[in-house]
């Protein structure tokens, strides 16, 4: 059940971070230096970090003041971090919750609500609508209610956009729009760089 704040920003259900994330996180960047993942943001716990480290399996770039040490050594705690190997992106995008609201952006698909988000068979399974990325959309409640198991054409409603199967590129590119709450100053210069400049 969530509770009123989380209904306040919905997308903060999905993007609380674990307790290990919340003190000192490394930017997990692939070895052609783009972060494994926008949204969520590619994130380890500095201990996860100091490990990869130890086990040579990435190369630290930035680093936060704060030291560990052992009895042998002391360690600056990574801040961002690139893999030695590449790691090949999926290709397929699973079709989950959180994926499909954020191929919406977090907004019902009728009126652009953000608020009070659930999700809506266009074509309702009742007439045959099937469970897939071209037949469900985020909806609010609102809108979910007023539509039910009618068609379209019967309920007053428009779809803002077709829904369609998402790459992994159109993922990473709406991943972009929605930082997470904190974004330490060492990140920058590795989160964005590929993004397309303004004329």
């Amino acid at each position: 059940m969530l509770d009123h704040a989380d209904r306040t920003d919905f997308r903060h259900y999905f993007t609380r971070e674990a307790a290990s994330l919340r003190r000192h996180p490394a930017l997990v960047l692939n070895a052609d230096f783009r972060p494994l993942s926008y949204y969520p943001l590619s994130l380890w716990p500095w201990q996860e970090a100091i490990k990869a480290v130890c086990l040579d399996r990435v190369t630290i770039l930035a680093e936060y003041e704060e030291v560990v040490r052992s009895q042998r050594a002391e360690i600056r705690l990574p801040s961002v971090v690139v893999l030695k190997e590449f790691v090949q992106p999926r290709k397929r995008v699973a079709f989950t919750r959180f994926n499909l609201f954020l191929r919406d952006e977090f907004e019902c698909q009728y009126c652009g609500c953000k608020d009070h988000l659930t999700f809506d068979h266009v074509i309702p399974r009742s007439r045959g609508g099937v469970t897939s990325w071209e037949n469900v959309v985020a909806a609010c409640s609102p809108c979910n209610l007023r539509k039910a198991n009618k068609p379209l054409s019967r309920c007053g409603l428009k779809l803002r956009r077709l829904p369609k199967r998402p790459s992994s590129e159109d993922m990473l590119r709406v991943g972009r729009r929605f930082p997470p709450g904190h974004l330490h100053k060492s990140w920058m210069d590795f989160l964005y760089w590929d993004a397309e400049l303004e004329a």
